[in-house]
């Protein structure tokens, strides 16, 4: 068995992040927002306000722009997003969420706001405070 002293950080760091990832897709379902996918969710996470590129949600989703324009075609069939113009450049093409994507999105803020208020309960206010300090400087 494995003691928790010796799980690597980056495990440390998955584990509640999975449970959050779990919460979520639940209160999806249990909304009847079923039908997409956590691949699909990572992309649809990285849309802009006013749309974007599809080669800029591959890029920050880490995939390819296959990988990114399949997942963006089969949100596209379940109404979550559209394709637009780019008022920017007539050749391209925004990736736009849909009123059906930002539905799904307040119903996923709610359970973060909720899990994010159990975390705090459960560390403290100021260890919270510090985890997202330390968690906002990793990112750089």
């Amino acid at each position: 068995m494995v003691m928790e002293s010796e799980l690597n950080t980056g495990l440390l760091l998955f584990l509640p992040y999975r449970a959050l990832e779990n919460r979520i897709f639940a209160a999806l379902a249990e909304a009847g927002f079923d039908d997409f996918t956590p691949a699909q969710a990572r992309v649809m996470q990285r849309i802009g306000p006013h749309g974007t590129r599809l080669t800029e949600l591959a890029e920050q989703a880490q995939i390819t722009k296959q990988t990114a324009g399949f997942l963006v075609d089969q949100l596209e069939k379940a109404g979550y997003v559209t394709r637009v113009p780019d008022p920017t450049d007539k050749r391209a093409r925004l990736v736009c969420g849909a009123a059906k994507a930002r539905a799904a999105k307040e119903v996923a803020d709610g359970v973060v706001a909720e899990v994010e208020k159990e975390w705090e309960e459960h560390l403290g206010r100021r260890r919270m405070k510090q985890l997202r300090e330390a968690l906002t400087l990793l990112r750089e």
